[in-house]
């Protein structure tokens, strides 16, 4: 079952830290709807009869659509895919879009899923990072948005400057008195051209703490797991029958549809992107065409694309789909490889796949590379 990722390329503000593709001047957001609608009608050849499980809007702030819009392009794709009887539909959103009239509206055009950017509920670290919203709105918006809406995720980031341990427990604490199903949880990170990594180069803001950021995630995996989250990926945490169906496709190597500017498609061998430029997305579209790139996996780019989605999740990686996707020279060379980690109690074998530990949890990424295979040692096609 596959999926379509909707980027919806405006927000209020530019937060300090965010590196995505987004425009804060709104002029040509209808203009950018249509465009985003004759898209899906000019790509609905490419996927075939798949069946479409997820739909998910992304950004960017899809929280700024109009309720016309948003039913336009829910609207098109009906019109234009095979649709599953039970999608998953979500919606990224920011506390501050999110009154009853908005929310009411969103139930109605049938999204079913939100993905709340609350991010701390502390004005301290908000107005550090530059949202668009307080505290106050984030805790009266998830009181109306749970009148709504059953399946709700909020995001929160850990590593802020300034933010001690007992100030991110509390964060998490007050995150689970609203009984929330789903949390995505995100070391802040310092990317570059971003206002955050300009602050901290001229010595405005502190930078990151590593270990302290390591402390909040250590604290944060135990405290969610005594309240029955389970972890089933690195940055995310769900109650049972509340993971992100959208996100768990994206890990397990399953086909996706990308629209608007910026967004990837993936159909299994070929990744395509659009440009992450409004103004020749829109061109593009508009003269029938695309302002895209692609790009042709190897199976060598297959294999370590697997190898660390895989490794990310509670799930890991299953050593028959290496054998059988792969071959026999990547399965030996991934055991060979993960011989130290295993004997180190950082990766376990579990139901014949390779799973990271509690300790190994803060060194995915590191582990990960080690276990990718390099281009001069790959195995023949």
């Amino acid at each position: 079952m596959s999926g379509i990722y909707i980027h919806i390329p405006f927000c209020k503000q530019a937060c300090h830290y965010c590196d995505f593709h987004f425009s804060t001047v709104r002029g040509r957001q209808a203009e950018m709807v249509q465009a985003l609608a004759k898209e899906l009608k000019m790509r609905q050849g490419e996927w075939g009869e798949e069946e479409i499980g997820t739909i998910y809007f992304g950004g960017g702030t899809p929280s700024l659509l109009k309720p016309e819009e948003l039913n336009r392009l829910l609207g098109t794709v009906r019109d234009y895919y095979r649709v599953a009887a039970h999608p998953e539909i979500t919606l990224e959103a920011n506390p501050d879009d999110l009154g009853e009239t908005h929310l009411r509206a969103l139930q109605q055009a049938g999204v079913n899923r939100l993905s709340i950017g609350v991010q701390s509920f502390r004005d301290e670290d908000l107005q550090l990072m530059n949202r668009a919203h307080s505290a106050s709105e984030a805790l009266s918006c998830l009181e109306q948005a749970q009148e709504y809406f059953d399946n709700i995720s909020i995001d929160l980031i850990y590593g802020i400057p300034g933010l001690s341990l007992p100030q991110w427990e509390a964060n998490l604490e007050q995150a689970l008195a609203f009984n929330i199903l789903h949390i995505s949880a995100y070391a802040l990170t310092v990317e570059p051209r971003t206002a955050l990594k300009k602050f901290i180069e001229q010595g405005v803001v502190p930078d990151v703490d590593e270990e302290e950021a390591k402390a909040h995630f250590v604290l944060m995996t135990e405290r969610l797991g005594q309240a029955g989250f389970l972890h089933y990926e690195f940055s995310n945490f769900g109650k049972p029958g509340y993971f992100s169906a959208n996100n768990s496709g994206y890990w397990q190597g399953k086909h996706y549809l990308g629209i608007g500017p910026s967004a990837h498609s993936y159909d299994g061998r070929v990744r395509s992107w659009n440009v992450a430029n409004n103004a020749k997305y829109l061109r593009a579209i508009g003269e029938g065409t695309f302002a895209r790139s692609r790009e042709e996996l190897t199976l060598n780019d297959r294999y370590n694309e697997y190898i660390m989605t895989g490794l990310r999740t509670m799930w890991g990686i299953s050593l028959e789909k290496v054998r059988s996707d792969f071959g026999m020279p990547y399965y030996d060379y991934l055991m060979a490889q993960a011989e130290k980690y295993l004997d180190r109690d950082l990766v376990y074998m579990e139901n014949n796949s390779l799973v990271v530990g509690p300790q190994g949890k803060f060194l995915t990424d590191g582990i990960a590379s080690d276990l990718f295979m390099v281009p001069a040692d790959a195995a023949e096609e």
